[in-house]
């Protein structure tokens, strides 16, 4: 896999960090240009299909995507490290808590999709089913997630990311393994720490729901609702995405 990620940082902390649905080991903002360096080593691996790995094969599944984070911390030879987790990619590094939770030391979901998925309904589904072959479908999810109240010129800065750094084929095929992940009886009561960002402005994922599907699942577990931002943090206040992160990493 080497070639496949951007790694950030020298640190005796490890960090693995996924990306969600619209992103890539590149769609992360200006987050990178804010963190520890000298506290943390951070990877921002491309999954299949996007990115670096576009054209690759696979199953295109969150469980996979965790056993290929688990092999990439393998070649790094990071024996333990915490998670970062975007969004659809919530739903991937608690694979990595189901399949190696002696290895996770925290665990961090930025807007994360939980264990459960998300409880889109008839039409919700049909316009996340749409996105894959349709950038007018792409806009309508990142102007509703982010409030509907930024520009158009920043809708398409992450649409135009998704789409010259996503094959069609495996966007569509990642939809169900998060959209409608069923993991819960997997990781419910794991003690790892985990932590929480959502964003005061992302209707997709409000406290209420927040607190119901992350923290009754992890004993060890906090919310933190980051102000001034909607579903891409990393985009629209990464610095406060960078203390937010780098203050629960620092404690264990």
């Amino acid at each position: 896999m080497a070639g496949s990620y951007v790694k950030v940082g020298s640190g005796d902390h490890h960090v693995i960090a996924l990306h969600g649905w619209f992103g890539s080991a590149l769609g992360w903002g200006h987050l990178p240009d804010y963190l520890s360096t000298a506290q943390f080593s951070y990877v921002f691996p491309d999954l299949r299909g996007y990115g670096s790995r576009q054209g690759e094969e696979g199953e295109f599944t969150m469980a996979e995507a965790a056993q290929d984070a688990i092999a990439l911390a393998d070649e790094l030879g990071w024996e333990r490290f915490s998670l970062v987790g975007h969004s659809m990619s919530g739903v991937a590094v608690q694979h990595v808590l189901a399949l190696a939770s002696h290895r996770v030391r925290r665990l961090v979901g930025v807007a994360p999709v939980p264990a459960t998925g998300l409880p889109l309904g008839e039409s919700e589904w049909s316009l996340f089913a749409a996105a894959a072959t349709s950038p007018a479908s792409r806009a309508m999810i990142v102007n509703y997630s982010t409030g509907s109240r930024l520009t158009p010129v920043f809708i398409d800065t992450i649409v135009r990311h998704s789409l010259d750094n996503s094959d069609v084929g495996a966007f569509g095929c990642y939809l169900p393994s998060w959209a409608r992940a069923d993991i819960l009886a997997r990781v419910k009561g794991n003690e790892v720490p985990v932590k929480v960002i959502t964003g005061e402005y992302d209707p997709t994922q409000p406290a209420e729901f927040m607190e119901q599907a992350w923290l009754q699942v992890y004993p060890n577990s906090e919310l933190e609702v980051l102000r001034g931002t909607g579903h891409y943090p990393m985009y629209e206040t990464p610095v406060a995405l960078a203390v937010s992160i780098e203050e629960f990493l620092a404690r264990g």
